[in-house]
């Protein structure tokens, strides 16, 4: 009878979590989709480098080719030529910088130690961003290159041959990434919004059923005004997944094909900063509730809280018609939104007229109505901004 820790016995919940990563996998978008892809599209690149470096060239230090090629495997094909450029800078100025003080000093400790100091200070250099360490990095083997070979000639060689396996090395890495399955990005800059929308939608609510249940006890609204800041932080990272989107399409054969055509994308930037100042409209609102007292929930006050709750539930229903949005939604889908945003302003104009009636005091900072009625205003202006970048989109056309 075996022992239920016995390690050669798979427990069912990692058999299920395995099935449910390869079915991940299958999906035409998604995270792990793009790791298996690029797993492979390295190992080919590294492959056809290794064969190219060793088999054909019977190089010395071939490993240089498929380092190069899988380093250039990069997110976007963009991303791809501007590193590779940056590689054989940083490859180049190491190699002539130890080819240089070896052949002046000659191969030993004191030309290897002003290499080693210059190497590292040119690393630095702002230019060469994140391939600054392959200064140090293409010394460091030349030099032992350097080192091994008998005669001058060879030696330097030796040199031009390490240069010649990282621009093949390269050359390759790009032309796989640019040719097959070259990384696009549209799915994953629509993501990252609707979970930003998504986000917006569920502290909407809960902040309606809040108000509507009276319920403003301190750890409710400090956990609102948390989630709040923690939404810009979504935010940011739906903009950088719109920038990495906007990357994608440069110098990539897919944006030339039929259903990659006339997407609208160019929606996804001021979308985004739309979504940024209602973030910070809901930074402002969450803070003001998070400081009202609790005594105020007597009338005039708990009439203007209800109706303030009614405005927000008007707004999350705008936050959830825009999860379910592209960046060029359809006719009706558009005609749908802006009616709810429409909806939403009739709810701000009947709340604040009604402040007006009761004449509530919109300088008074434990109740401040004034801030929470501000910033009504600026969310229904900010939707029907979202309203209009929208309907500059293609209609039907969606991101693939």
């Amino acid at each position: 009878m075996q022992e239920a820790n016995d390690p050669m016995m798979s427990p069912p919940g990692n058999a299920r979590r395995a099935v449910e990563w390869f079915r991940r996998v299958r999906r035409a978008e998604g995270y792990e989709r793009h790791l298996v892809l690029l797993v492979v599209k390295s190992a080919f690149a590294a492959t056809l480098a290794w064969g190219v470096a060793h088999e054909l060239m019977a190089a010395q230090a071939p490993a240089f080719a498929p380092f190069s090629a899988v380093l250039m495997m990069q997110v976007t094909v963009y991303q791809s030529v501007v590193q590779s450029l940056r590689y054989v800078v940083a490859v180049a100025a190491g190699v002539v910088l130890q080819g240089l003080l070896a052949f002046a000093l000659g191969p030993n400790l004191l030309a290897f130690a002003v290499m080693a100091l210059v190497a590292l200070t040119l690393s630095r250099w702002p230019k060469l961003g994140a391939q600054g360490t392959q200064v140090s990095t293409a010394a460091f083997f030349a030099f032992s290159l350097y080192v091994m070979a008998t005669q001058t000639v060879a030696r330097f060689e030796q040199l031009g041959q390490i240069l010649l396996l990282v621009l093949i090395g390269c050359g390759l890495g790009i032309a796989v990434n640019m040719l097959v399955f070259p990384p696009m990005r549209y799915r994953s800059a629509e993501r990252g919004i609707q979970i930003v929308c998504r986000s917006m939608t569920d502290l909407f609510r809960d902040v309606v059923s809040g108000v509507r249940e009276g319920d403003l006890e301190a750890e409710r609204t400090s956990n609102w005004r948390h989630r709040a800041g923690e939404l810009e932080k979504t935010v940011a990272q739906a903009r950088t997944h719109v920038a990495t989107a906007w990357e994608s399409i440069h110098y990539n054969p897919r944006r030339s094909a039929r259903h990659h055509r006339h997407t609208g994308f160019s929606t996804y930037g001021p979308l985004v900063e739309a979504l940024d100042r209602i973030t910070r409209q809901l930074v402002s609102m969450t803070r003001s509730l998070d400081l009202w007292y609790e005594e105020t929930w007597t009338s005039p006050y708990a009439d203007f809280l209800r109706e303030y709750a009614d405005f927000l539930g008007a707004v999350s229903d705008v936050t959830d018609a825009l999860c379910d949005l592209g960046s060029a939604p359809r006719t009706e889908q558009l005609k749908e939104l802006q009616d709810l945003v429409r909806r939403a302003d009739e709810r701000r104009v009947r709340l604040a007229d009604g402040a007006d009636e009761r004449g509530l005091p919109s300088g008074d900072h434990s109740r401040p109505y004034g801030v929470l009625l501000v910033e009504a205003t600026r969310l229904t202006e900010e939707f029907r901004y979202v309203c209009e970048i929208l309907g500059k989109g293609d209609d039907g056309n969606r991101p693939d």
